[in-house]
């Protein structure tokens, strides 16, 4: 019996002159297929992890997978097949660092679709991967075809625009998820989970492999690798410090029903109904004055010693600048009219 599949895609993509993938659409990725998307597979292709069809394969493949009753991947591979120079069939059987850009772009949008959180998936080696593109308005377009294209379009009376210049690209190019708002979609990468209730204002920002479990109003930076509890509230130039600023291996969490002030950041998780005042930023290392429900100093101690504690409030003494921590009963509690997204 072979081995099972972990996801599976079909899609289509963007090729560089020189024919190297620069990006992939997969329109309806599966994480965890069925045992008879395993079998037609196995049939079709020896299983093989990455495939670049031809016309007459992707037709084998759809009558393939009409037979074993997967109707939906089946029209798609017949709707692939007058593309068959941009199609690309993506088999993951076990959890490895990264290969190539169509497992890659496979592995971010089954985050984005919320068929997989945050921290479920071996992402090792995504930035060797993953080439730098010119995100333009005709398209992604590799970094050194760039001057030639523009020229192009020129002569041909268009100006092509350049919105970005990134190995990733926006996430609402490929997925939309259901019960979101996103006012500017460049703040949020291809790889974000957002979950249902989500809210990601003008300055708010979401890297890959992180996300919230909704819903939440985001106005500050969720840093590569944090994710944020239900009810929770990211005020506006707020930041968390993730595995790729700082961070390194560290996993930052924010619990549910938090509050991060505005222009505050935090360097350690919080749990359940923390607030971290407006404009204080906590790191691991912070020396933190811990008080007792009677603001009597218990004990000094180091901010990593509180990471992932629950009903904290932390704040800074305006008269001696010291960091306090307190307990935080009366946490608070967020609009639900801002959370409203249908």
């Amino acid at each position: 019996m072979s081995q099972p599949l972990l996801a599976f895609g079909l899609g289509t993509g963007t090729r560089s002159a020189a024919g190297a993938w620069l990006e992939v659409l997969f329109p309806q990725p599966l994480r965890n297929p069925s045992p008879a998307i395993t079998a037609v597979l196995d049939a079709w292709n020896d299983g093989a992890g990455l495939t670049e069809p031809t016309e007459a394969s992707l037709l084998a493949l759809a009558e393939a997978l009409e037979r074993a009753g997967e109707t939906a991947q089946a029209t798609l591979a017949r709707s692939l097949q007058g593309y068959a120079e941009r199609a690309v069939v993506v088999a993951i059987r076990e959890e490895q660092p990264l290969h190539n850009v169509p497992e890659a772009y496979l592995k971010l949008q089954l985050l984005s679709h919320r068929l997989c959180r945050p921290h479920e998936q071996n992402l090792d080696g995504l930035f060797a991967v993953l080439p730098n593109v010119a995100w333009t308005s005709e398209g992604a377009i590799a970094v050194p075809e760039l001057p030639t294209r523009a020229l192009a379009a020129r002569m041909a009376g268009r100006t092509l625009c350049v919105h970005a210049v990134d190995k990733f690209p926006r996430m609402v190019d490929y997925v939309v998820p259901a019960g979101v708002r996103i006012a500017d979609g460049s703040r949020v990468r291809l790889g974000a989970y957002l979950g249902e209730g989500t809210t990601v204002m003008h300055e708010g920002f979401v890297n890959f492999n992180a996300g919230t479990e909704g819903p939440g109003m985001i106005e500050g930076r969720i840093s590569a690798g944090v994710f944020v509890g239900a009810g929770s509230d990211l005020g506006g130039g707020c930041s968390t410090m993730g595995t790729l600023s700082g961070g390194n291996k560290a996993r930052i969490a924010v619990g549910r029903n938090c509050l991060i002030g505005a222009n505050a950041g935090i360097g350690i998780s919080l749990g359940d109904r923390c607030t971290v005042e407006a404009g204080l930023y906590v790191t691991a290392g912070s020396r933190v004055s811990l008080l007792d429900e009677s603001g009597t100093l218990v004990r000094v101690l180091r901010a990593r010693e509180l990471s992932g504690d629950s009903d904290l409030l932390f704040r800074r003494n305006s008269q001696t600048g010291a960091i306090e921590c307190l307990s935080n009963r009366s946490a608070i509690a967020l609009n639900a009219a801002l959370h409203v997204n249908s």
